[in-house]
């Protein structure tokens, strides 16, 4: 079960169920929303041990709290993003253990251990702490963290800023940054040797366009 006495640090008892309701739910429909039916009749994951994961999973930001399921829970279902979906949902879910360590998800079980106790208050022989590590755990298995963790990568408005070329000047000083303009004037010359015609016509075409 999930319990708000253990320093709101969700688990479920059967944390086995944890990876099998996360597998399942990258295979099914996603549904208008995820009720305790959808999870015993569509996953097929039934009995008391599985009821708890419903609470787990609006808990872990995959749900909301009328059981819609989020955009998080449409990323971890695509398979480019859902390591990264998952690695988030164990930060949402377990933010008071991070917050004791912001690289948890590399700990040893000790160290995950010892953090439980610290931050749960609870026995370290205790089967809530043993729930708790074997949680962060199951989900943890489906995670995976770099420097693009969250969702989903930068955003189309993201990547256009960045591509851009910095704003300086004026509109129009933007977008001579962007162009690289040339020209070809083709002149006919009039028959003529006197130079002050050329240097008249050359004068005209100096002040006018360039």
């Amino acid at each position: 079960m999930t319990d708000d006495n253990d320093s709101a640090v969700p688990y479920v008892m059967a944390y086995g169920n944890i990876t099998k309701v996360l597998e399942r739910i990258r295979t099914a429909q996603t549904p208008p929303r995820f009720s305790q039916d959808f999870l015993s009749t569509t996953l097929n994951l039934t009995g008391g041990s599985a009821r708890p994961l419903v609470p787990f999973l609006k808990r872990t930001g995959f749900l909301a709290s009328d059981g819609t399921p989020t955009d998080l829970y449409k990323h971890f279902r695509n398979p480019s993003q859902s390591g990264q979906a998952a690695a988030k949902a164990l930060r949402i879910g377990y933010v008071n253990l991070y917050r004791v360590n912001e690289y948890l998800h590399d700990a040893t079980d000790t160290q995950l251990k010892g953090i439980v106790v610290q931050v749960t208050g609870s026995e370290s022989s205790s089967s809530t702490v043993q729930a708790i590590v074997g949680s962060f755990k199951a989900l943890k298995s489906f995670a995976t963290f770099s420097t693009n963790e969250v969702e989903e990568g930068p955003t189309a408005e993201q990547l256009s800023t960045t591509d851009a070329a910095p704003d300086t000047g004026t509109p129009a000083d933007s977008l001579a940054a962007h162009l690289r303009l040339g020209y070809t004037i083709n002149l006919n010359l009039p028959a003529t040797s006197d130079i002050a015609v050329f240097d008249a016509i050359f004068k005209s075409l100096r002040h006018h366009l360039l």
